[in-house]
């Protein structure tokens, strides 16, 4: 069987696979932005509160934990929001390679929070990845609010994944899970109620949208978020943000076969798929070479 690395990064691409039909939920279900993520959060808090009694999880935590959490779980919230915000907008495609900005973001981010040096070659491939998303933009202009919205869920999602990196050092990564999304719950709560917009018409939603949250937060979100977690022990932030890119031709393929959006963007919009591609394995080479004159 897999030993050592190998089977955590088995275990990171199989998340990112199933992370790859999550946009095509969105799309399907018919629910604004803020119910999609709200009652996401929901279901997923319940499932995942049951699952942590029954395996005997503890709950308690330090007042400086339990802080920590919050705010990164305030992170989350808004890239949930700018994910599907952005597949709202716009649609799958176009969102999915504004997310693998992820890679530039975590080439900074980090080397910050985590007091290493910054890689030249990693700065380099999210530059060219940034210039594919430009190449993007310039191509598919009536998209730009979905870019931004795209861009912003890479941001939040290479901040957050440093973090639970840090905190999966001392705490249960169940645990970091269920006490973040608490919190994205919380305040999401607290936004819509100031907004105006939790009345009884929020908590209307019609068949599609519950089978699709029924599947988004069950298949999605319960068993990949626990996982996720965990895997920061073994795998560093800027690999798990790297490989989460491949989401990117997942999500692009899902979208293609179910709402032949092949039609909807330019044949040329599939030059900067191309060039993210390519960014992503040049990546992956360099990083081999250097591990190998480290040895």
């Amino acid at each position: 069987m897999f030993k050592g690395i190998n089977k955590h990064i088995l275990l990171l691409h199989l998340l990112v696979f199933i992370w790859g039909f999550s946009p095509v939920l969105g799309r399907y279900i018919t629910a604004s932005t803020w119910q999609l993520v709200w009652f996401r959060i929901l279901i997923t808090i319940v499932v995942m509160y049951f699952y942590l009694l029954f395996t005997k999880h503890r709950f308690a935590i330090a007042r400086k934990d339990l802080l920590q959490l919050a705010g990164t779980g305030l992170i989350i919230m808004v890239h949930w929001l700018a994910f599907y915000g952005a597949i709202k907008v716009s649609n799958i495609s176009v969102t999915m390679v504004a997310f693998s900005t992820g890679t530039l973001f975590s080439s900074f981010i980090e080397p910050f929070f985590l007091k290493r040096k910054i890689r030249a070659y990693e700065v380099l491939i999210g530059m060219i990845i940034i210039g594919a998303i430009a190449l993007i933009f310039s191509i598919e202009t009536q998209y730009w609010l979905g870019i931004l919205l795209g861009m912003l869920a890479a941001f939040t999602s290479a901040l957050f994944s440093v973090f639970n990196s840090m905190f999966v050092k001392r705490l249960r990564s169940g645990i970091i899970s269920f006490y973040e999304l608490s919190a994205a719950l919380l305040g999401l709560t607290v936004f819509i109620i100031l907004n105006g917009d939790m009345n009884l018409s929020f908590f209307v939603l019609d068949q599609d949208s519950i089978i699709g949250l029924t599947l988004l937060s069950l298949v999605c979100t319960v068993f990949p978020f626990i996982s996720s977690v965990n895997l920061s022990k073994y795998i560093s932030p800027y690999t798990i943000v790297l490989t989460v890119n491949l989401e990117t031709v997942y999500g692009i393929i899902w979208a293609i076969l179910f709402y032949k959006e092949n039609q909807e963007v330019q044949p040329s919009f599939y030059l900067g798929v191309g060039i993210i591609l390519a960014a992503i394995f040049l990546n992956t080479y360099l990083r081999k070479l250097q591990e190998r004159k480290v040895k």
